[in-house]
């Protein structure tokens, strides 16, 4: 699938990670080490409801039994495609030939200009200090996104960052998989 922003920027697709393991026909979330249970809790509710699979990668600032990640996931969980990884080097081998894209404020250009396809992952770091430079550094340019926000603002909320690129991305796609209104 061709989008405006890989025409106009002739862009084409890096692979990153080599031959898949995942579903390729689905977004991938990962959070690595999450910290904030209700955030997690929403993006869990977000993966069920777009058919994303979700990748946790420890260690986690929480238990997943923990009150306030049910609370914010309802009943969701049960519907959600959902791996809990040991470490990076784990998620990545889970990963394997999926494309990365890093979501940093340090990124070089907006998320909507990134042409995603099937099987794209989609990495955010932890709420209180996002991804690490070691992580960002080992990407291209062209895969390190960022969220438009006015000039006095730090960052989004993680769910909030991560349902704004995953419906982006799942736009693109032409909401593979959703139901007809």
């Amino acid at each position: 699938m061709s989008c405006y922003s890989c025409r106009r920027f002739n862009l084409t697709p890096i692979s990153l990670i080599s031959p898949a393991k995942a579903k390729p026909d689905m977004l991938h979330i990962a959070l690595f080490e999450p910290e904030i249970p209700p955030n997690t809790g929403n993006i869990i509710r977000l993966a069920a409801n777009t058919g994303a699979q979700l990748h946790l990668i420890e260690p986690l600032g929480f238990s997943l039994e923990e009150k306030k990640l049910r609370r914010a996931g309802l009943d969701y969980s049960e519907f959600a495609a959902l791996q809990v990884h040991r470490d990076f080097s784990a998620f990545q081998e889970s990963v394997v030939g999926q494309r990365l894209f890093a979501m940093t404020t340090k990124g070089s250009r907006p998320h909507s200009q990134a042409c995603f396809q099937d099987g794209d992952v989609l990495l955010f770091g932890p709420e209180t200090r996002g991804l690490p430079e070691q992580i960002l550094d080992s990407l291209p340019a062209t895969q390190r996104l960022r969220l438009p926000m006015v000039a006095e603002s730090r960052s989004l909320n993680l769910s909030n960052a991560v349902a704004v690129t995953l419906y982006e991305a799942w736009r693109q796609l032409g909401y593979l998989g959703a139901i007809d209104n």
